[in-house]
């Protein structure tokens, strides 16, 4: 590698909430482009840096990184930034809402995108085990919205942020043509935040390089990548 950090990733995959923490973090990476459409996530390369063939890892000079929540927390303690210090008193309140985030939120919205994978192939069963996954991340967000503070508002900025804005972003646009009822605004603190990190020149960067449009949380569009695809 020619920089600290190896990012392995498919635009608008998760491998973006990454992304996004490198850029706000300033710290140099290049990058490896996972081609989904030929399925290079399942290739046995890539198998040996990540054996569930999920997308993103992260290589490092300690070592290679998967699951998102864990490269987050290990950038952020890294680098001293976007997350309590292990010995800070916020440091067990940060890390409920994160593992609240990767294990929870965002299994909700991973079932409702791939419901075949965990009811089979009848549709009625993918039909409602998406529609119930749906409602429960709005439930979700309702959690975040009202009890989820200091954290996701533009005075306590963390790695969570960029999570949460990719998770409403995700929700806003998948299953293509079966994400109807779901509005940011009803989240209105939440909202907040997408609003503020569209500013941010951490997510302008982030969103040339995946063609991820000029807000790509408060109006989200399908991506338009210079390189790969998004599925």
């Amino acid at each position: 590698m020619t920089a600290p950090y190896r990012l392995h990733y498919a635009p608008d995959n998760a491998s973006v909430i990454v992304r996004l923490t490198l850029e706000e973090l300033g710290v140099p990476y290049e990058t490896a482009l996972l081609e989904r459409s030929k399925q290079a996530q399942a290739a046995p390369a890539y198998l040996a840096l990540n054996p569930g063939g999920l997308i993103p890892t992260l290589e490092t000079p300690e070592g290679t990184i998967f699951e998102t929540g864990a490269i987050l927390l290990w950038l952020a303690d890294r680098h001293g930034r976007l997350a309590p210090a292990p010995d800070a008193p916020a440091r067990g309140d940060f890390l409920k809402w994160l593992f609240y985030l990767a294990n929870t939120a965002h299994t909700a919205l991973r079932m409702s995108f791939y419901p075949e994978k965990y009811v089979g192939p009848d549709q009625g069963a993918q039909d409602l085990l998406r529609a119930t996954m749906q409602a429960r991340f709005a439930g979700h967000l309702d959690i975040l919205e009202t009890r989820a503070t200091p954290w996701f508002s533009t005075d306590c900025p963390s790695v969570l942020d960029y999570y949460l804005a990719c998770l409403m972003r995700w929700r806003a646009l998948y299953p293509e043509g079966l994400c109807s009822g779901y509005d940011a605004n009803a989240w209105p603190r939440l909202y907040r935040l997408l609003e503020h990190l569209e500013t941010r020149p951490a997510t302008q960067r982030a969103a040339l390089a995946e063609g991820l449009g000029a807000q790509p949380f408060t109006a989200p569009d399908y991506c338009n990548p210079p390189e790969g695809s998004a599925t």
